[in-house]
């Protein structure tokens, strides 16, 4: 008996051919994200303590503004798919590459042609949309179900990660501007109390403080991960369009050489010849 598993097993027939986590941490994401957090902080302690870049007014301005008007600017529904579904794939990657669901799917296409739709039944993945895929056709639904429901599920997923990424772009956006609101709050306050000269200072770092803490949250948070969250989606959109078309080549009982090569039209050029074993027609 063959046993098939994309992405963290083999298959059993002597051929150990891929292994994935079924989350794969983008490192990069964090490290960036620590790197930063480590040059701010650094050039703080080298001019005095931490505790002068701690302003209650100034995380109540910047938070609280920028979280009001992103609760303006976009429905609950995007909010509550949005935020965690961005937050999710801003830290994590694709369980497998183009390349590598290329190798995936024809072989899946070699299951199909020696045992049948059937022989699909025991094919097990990490990756739910290859799964679902798989699915359907080893329960032997037509075509255009396949197609439709397939597309439609693609469609969302990526609707709602275009979501996260725009919620995370106008939180970046809009913490500046909130951060010139609080240095002028600020500044108002400073001048309205000209005549005790020991508020002017506690006034004044708010105010700056302001500015610090939206150019912050905006340029080391925010931006980075809405265009993180962009080139993901990309990503996202390409493979699962690959899955889909690979599916229904398998459901119309392609060969596991037109499959591959049909799908390799997806992958860069200096992509399609990367090491791995051709797929017997």
């Amino acid at each position: 008996m063959v046993r098939f598993e994309v992405g963290r097993a083999s298959v059993q027939d002597g051929r150990t051919f891929a292994t994935a986590l079924e989350f794969l941490m983008d490192i990069m994401t964090g490290i960036g994200l620590v790197c930063g957090i480590i040059v701010i902080a650094t050039m703080m302690l080298l001019g005095g303590d931490l505790s002068l870049f701690v302003s209650e007014h100034a995380v109540i301005i910047i938070f609280g503004g920028s979280i009001a008007a992103t609760m303006i600017r976009f429905p609950l529904s995007a909010l509550v798919h949005g935020l965690p579904l961005g937050a999710k794939f801003a830290f994590t990657m694709s369980r497998l590459s183009a390349h590598e669901l290329v190798d995936e799917l024809a072989r899946i296409a070699e299951i199909a042609r020696k045992q049948g739709p059937v022989g699909l039944e025991k094919v097990e993945t990490n990756e739910p949309f290859l799964a679902k895929g798989i699915r359907y056709v080893a329960d032997g639904y037509d075509l255009e179900f396949i197609r439709d429901n397939l597309e439609r599920d693609r469609d969302n997923f990526l609707m709602h990660l275009d979501e996260g990424s725009k919620i995370y772009r106008a939180v970046g956006d809009c913490a500046p501007a909130f951060g010139m609101i609080g240095t002028l709050i600020g500044m108002v306050q400073m001048f309205a109390n000209m005549t005790d000269p020991s508020k002017l200072g506690p006034f004044m770092a708010t105010a700056l403080l302001a500015t610090l803490y939206g150019a912050l949250v905006a340029n080391l948070f925010c931006l980075p991960i809405a265009d993180k969250l962009h080139g993901k989606l990309l990503d996202e959109e390409t493979n699962r369009t690959l899955i889909i078309d690979g599916i229904l080549m398998i459901r119309d009982s392609k060969s596991p050489a037109l499959v591959r090569e049909m799908l390799l039209a997806y992958l860069p050029e200096k992509h399609r010849h990367e090491e791995g074993e051709p797929v017997p027609a």
